[in-house]
């Protein structure tokens, strides 16, 4: 999940693994699985760079489980 910002300045978190496309409108439009999507204040790169963030810290959470 990574947080994101819409339009109006409200805060919301997206499940990343839902993302299919993701344009520059100016804004970020993110296009989801189910065929909804998202304006947000964040770039391409800024949801790019959070979902790497959030993949990895699962890969970690594998790798390495807590007991």
């Amino acid at each position: 999940m990574i947080k994101l910002t819409k339009l109006n300045g409200e805060n919301f978190v997206l499940n990343c693994e839902q993302i299919v496309t993701i344009e520059c409108i100016p804004e970020s439009k993110i296009s989801l699985h189910n065929m909804s999507f998202y304006i947000v204040r964040e770039t391409p790169d800024e949801i790019i760079e959070k979902s790497i963030q959030y993949f990895s810290a699962i890969h970690t959470l594998n790798i390495h489980p807590k007991l």
